[in-house]
Parts: structure tokens; sequence; C-alpha cells
């Protein structure tokens, strides 16, 4: 299991880190992105300090069309937005087997717990293996920026891909500083479609459950 160290402040350490890159020199980044809502105000963020390369592995997106919907509109907002230095995009393959290997087994877990952990731990690691194929100084995830994600579970189990494949994590918490509502901002002004569920066919039944009980859910009493 992740040990997780809930006391770090992983937006210090991303600050240090930030602050000692050297006058004239614009190292490399591999992003993984889950979303483009998410990765709205990470590339405007990070996009003064590094060289970034977007990569869209995310196997675990149902259904296949809205997986699709997803890369179209990461695509656009790169075309889009304006960066301090290059932002290139690299989609990952798309085979949602995978995901479902990756999470047998955990399937009636709920969100939040191991299976979206093995999820986490998936698309990282994919992460963690091209940013070493393509010799990047740095990689990390937009996944922190959410509220309803662990910031701790996603930092050590980036710390533990990094050191499998012999690459450098790069600390997040995106969500600190504001992040998240610089994202719902930024969402806005490209008008880039929101999806209301993370990914998978399991968050999307979690969702879709939730929005049954409230609808049957009895009218209080005035």
């Amino acid at each position: 299991m992740t040990m997780q160290n809930t006391n770090r402040s992983y937006q210090k350490e991303l600050d240090r880190i930030l602050a000692g890159i050297e006058d004239g020199r614009v190292p490399s980044l591999l992003l993984h992105s889950c979303c483009a809502p998410c990765s709205s105000y990470v590339l405007e963020y990070l996009s003064g300090y590094f060289r970034i390369c977007v990569l869209y592995y995310n196997p675990n997106i149902y259904p296949e069309e809205e997986y699709f919907r997803r890369v179209k509109e990461q695509e656009r907002l790169i075309r889009e937005m304006n960066f301090r230095h290059t932002v290139s995009f690299l989609e990952g393959r798309f085979d949602s087997s995978e995901f479902y290997h990756a999470v047998r087994g955990l399937e009636s877990i709920r969100e939040g717990g191991e299976r979206c952990h093995a999820c986490f731990r998936l698309r990282l690691s994919e992460a963690a293996k091209t940013a070493r194929d393509g010799n990047f100084d740095f990689f990390t995830t937009t996944l922190t920026i959410s509220p309803l994600k662990n910031a701790a579970a996603l930092n050590a189990i980036g710390e533990e891909t990094a050191r499998e494949y012999g690459v450098r994590w790069l600390p997040s918490d995106f969500k600190k500083k504001n992040g998240y509502k610089r994202s719902i901002e930024l969402s806005s002004q490209y008008g880039l479609y929101r999806q209301d569920y993370c990914g998978c066919v399991f968050s999307k039944r979690e969702r879709e459950e939730a929005a049954r009980q409230a609808a049957s859910a009895p009218e209080p009493e005035s």
C-alpha cells in the first residue's frame, strides 16, 4: 500500500523547485492531463517555467465517445491558449482493457478508494515511462487540481513511479493558490466541456445513482 505523508506541503515543494530554475534555462515537463478543464490552470501556471508536452493517457474513460470528446477539447485548448514557452500534445493509446485489468477485484469500491489509486498508478506509470523515453526533466499530473482527488496519494504514487523509471517527479497540489477556482474561470473563458463524472464507468454509475436518489427524495416539509 502506498504510504502517504499528509503533513507535507506539495505547493511549497513546487515553489522551491520553480525558484531554483536557472535564468535562461527552460526545463522540459511531461504533463499527464486528465481533461482540458483541469489542465487549463496548470498550463497557464507552469508554461511560464517549462516547455510542456501534454500526455493524454486515460484508458479509464467510458464510454468511447466520451474519451474522444475529451481528447478534442484538450487539443483545442492547447491551440487556443497563449503560452510563454511551447506546449505540445501527445495522445497515448486508448485501450480500456488496461484499466479494467488494473482495477480487477476493486470494482465495488467507491470512488476515492483503492480502485482510484490503482487507476492513478496505471496512468502515472505510463507517464513516467514516457518521460523517461523522451528524456524529460520532470513529469507530473493535473489530477491534484481536483478537490475530490487525494493529493498526498497522487504524489506518493508519482514518486514511486519516478523511482521505478528513473525520472524526476514534480510535486504538486494544484488546487492551492485558488488553482481549482482559476480552472473554472478558464473553462468558462474557453467554453470548455466540463464533464460531471471522473471518467470511468464506475464513477459514471455512482453519479447516475446519486442523481436518481436526489430526484426520488421526498420534498422537505415547509
